[in-house]
C-alpha cells in the first residue's frame, strides 16, 4: 500500500521511525503543534483540507497521526479515500501504547502532567494559545504593559491557572532519544514548578501498527468515503457515520 500520513509534529520522531520500518510506502506531512490551540473546529478545517488533497490514484488510504485531540477529529470526513484514525483521546495514549494503559495510569495518579521529547522540543503548555489570544509573549510584565496592572495580573493568572491542577510531572521515554538532554529538561521543568517527577517507559505499538496497516478495529477506526468521524463517550472513543458536513 501507499499511505498518505497527516501527523502532528509532536510525534515527529515516533512517526518518522515507524515510517522508516513500515513495509508500505509512506508519505508524511507534519502539521505544527500550535494547530491544537485554535480549537477543534479550526483544527478540523485544516485537517479536512489536507485529507481532501490526497490523490486517490496515488494513495490507498489517508492515515491520521492524531488522536481525537480536543475534538479536532470530530466531524472529519473521508472524501475519496478511506481514512484511518487511532481510537485514543490524545497523543499521550499513542505514546503509552493504548488508551487502557493511559487511563489506568491517569486514574491512579491524578494531577499528572505528561510530557515527551516531542512536547519538549516542539513547544508545550499554553504559550502558543496565549500568543494567539493576546498577540504577545506571556510574561507578567508584558501583560501589565499592554493591559494595565490589574488586568494584566488577572490575565496572567488565568493563562497559568492550569498549573494549579498538577503536582506530578511525567516524562515519557520512547527509546528514540538521541541523548539525555530532554530527560534533564523535563526534570528541571518539574523542579522549577515544585512538582514530583517520574519517568515512564513509552510503548510505540499503536504508532507502528498505524503505519504498518495493521488496523485492528479495537484500536483503529477505518472511515469509508462518504463517512465522517464522530466522537463518542464510551470505550470506542470515535465511530463512523454517514454525512457530508461536520456536525
Amino acid at each position: 500500500m501507499r499511505l498518505r500520513v497527516i501527523a502532528c509534529e509532536v510525534l515527529f520522531r515516533e512517526i518518522s521511525h515507524a515510517a522508516a520500518l513500515s513495509p508500505h510506502q509512506i508519505d508524511v506531512e507534519f502539521l505544527e503543534k500550535g494547530l491544537h490551540d485554535y480549537g477543534g473546529a479550526a483544527m478540523r478545517k485544516e485537517l479536512q483540507f489536507r485529507v481532501d488533497s490526497a490523490d486517490p490514484v496515488k494513495y490507498d488510504a489517508v492515515v491520521m497521526g492524531y488522536a481525537l485531540c480536543g475534538n479536532g477529529l470530530h466531524g472529519l470526513r473521508a472524501s475519496r479515500l478511506p481514512l484511518v484514525a487511532p481510537r485514543a483521546h490524545d497523543c499521550i495514549a499513542l505514546l503509552m501504547g493504548g488508551r487502557e494503559r493511559y487511563e489506568e495510569y491517569f486514574n491512579s495518579n491524578p494531577g499528572t502532567y505528561f510530557s515527551s521529547t516531542g512536547w519538549l522540543e516542539r513547544g508545550q503548555s499554553l504559550v502558543p494559545l496565549a500568543r494567539v489570544r493576546t498577540g504577545i509573549d506571556v510574561t507578567l510584565q508584558s501583560l501589565i504593559d499592554k493591559y494595565g496592572e490589574d488586568n494584566g495580573t488577572y490575565l496572567f493568572a488565568e493563562l497559568n491557572k492550569y498549573q494549579a491542577s498538577y503536582h506530578h510531572f511525567v516524562y515519557i521515554e520512547t527509546g528514540l532519544e538521541a541523548d539525555k538532554h530532554f530527560e534533564i529538561e523535563a526534570k528541571t521543568s518539574a523542579d522549577k514548578r515544585g512538582w514530583e517527577y517520574s519517568k515512564l517507559d513509552g510503548d510505540l505499538r499503536l504508532i507502528r501498527m498505524l503505519l504498518n496497516g495493521e488496523w485492528d478495529p479495537k484500536d483503529f477506526l477505518v472511515v469509508q468515503p462518504g463517512q465522517r468521524i464522530v466522537a463518542r463517550y464510551d470505550a470506542d472513543v470515535i465511530h463512523a457515520e454517514r454525512g457530508e458536513e461536520a456536525p
